[in-house]
């Protein structure tokens, strides 16, 4: 244990070889889209296990799920941000599933419609008995901003465990990378809620994949 509280001796799933061939075979099943809701009432029964991918409008958040589960067009791109306007819940089999939220933050929309998607995520990641964990992405290029800290706020008011998930790795220089985990490593330290392992990701170039997988699978 470290003098900043942090077990430096715990391994998790993303450390482990059994897990990532777990994740790996995981994602070899059967991925498929379920439904999208505009509305908390038209969610699926509590039944299966969930984890959310939340994060800045244009993160890159559908493509991250594109490349976990080997498909092109399962989740929506788009480079314009806020085009996800809905919660995307995509099925693994009969374990669980993978929940897209819309990008909270800027949208190139009227003002009441992104304050009712961001009503919606909140009424989510308030709500939901059967969610595991939030996988919150941060673009590595651009740090965690005023809108993260709001949903780490609000996750840890209501006590549901986060993980952060930089994604955009291979646009940036290694040692600025290494600032950008440090810094976010030191942000992460004022919610308890945080998972201490913060994964690094590059959809495009297909890296930090095993890891995000095995997380999955540890949870599901």
């Amino acid at each position: 244990m470290t003098q900043d509280g942090i077990n430096n001796d715990l391994i998790y799933p993303s450390d482990d070889p059994e897990w990532r061939e777990k994740g790996r075979y995981l994602f070899t099943q059967s991925i498929t889209f379920q439904q999208g809701c505009t509305r908390v009432d038209n969610l699926p029964p509590e039944e299966l296990p969930e984890v959310a991918f939340a994060g800045r409008s244009n993160v890159g958040k559908s493509s991250l799920i594109n490349a976990l589960v080997n498909q092109k067009n399962l989740a929506r791109t788009s480079n314009t941000p806020g085009r996800t306007q809905e919660i995307n819940f995509f099925r693994v089999m009969d374990q669980g599933y993978l929940v897209d939220l819309p990008g909270y933050g800027y949208a190139k929309e009227t003002r009441s419609k992104v304050i009712l998607w961001n009503n919606l995520i909140r009424d989510y990641l308030r709500g939901r008995s059967v969610l595991r964990r939030v996988f919150i992405l941060i673009d590595s290029r651009h740090g965690v901003k005023a809108g993260d800290n709001e949903i780490f706020k609000l996750l840890s008011e209501s006590a549901v465990s986060f993980q952060v998930v930089l994604t955009k790795t291979d646009k940036i220089k290694k040692s600025e990378l290494e600032k950008c985990l440090a810094k976010t490593k030191e942000d992460m330290k004022k919610f308890v809620p945080a998972h201490p392992k913060i994964l690094t990701t590059s959809s495009e170039k297909k890296l930090g994949l095993e890891e995000v997988r095995a997380e999955i699978a540890g949870l599901i």
